[in-house]
């Protein structure tokens, strides 16, 4: 499966969404870097989002709502909130 920048950015909604873990959004793009076929017009933006995404369970990165809403426009994508009632 080649890997977009809309398929980057589906990772990062989902984690924001809470449908994933940061756990599991790290490992997807670890496998993602290490095996993952990129848009070739993309694969610069894309590698560089996806080793952001990589080490964002190391302590010194951590992965902020800032640091998502940053890659995200990276991608050419921006974080919009609704708040609903529970």
């Amino acid at each position: 499966m080649t890997i977009t920048k809309r398929t980057v950015a589906d990772r990062i909604a989902a984690y924001l969404r809470h449908q994933i873990t940061q756990g599991e959004l790290v490992d997807w793009a670890e496998r993602a870097l290490m095996d993952g076929e990129f848009a070739d017009e993309d694969t610069a933006v894309i590698s560089a989002v996806g080793a952001r995404l990589g080490v964002a369970d190391v302590r010194e990165f951590g992965l902020t709502w800032s640091d998502c809403e940053d890659l995200l426009r990276q991608l050419g994508f921006h974080a919009r909130i609704e708040i609903v009632a529970a």
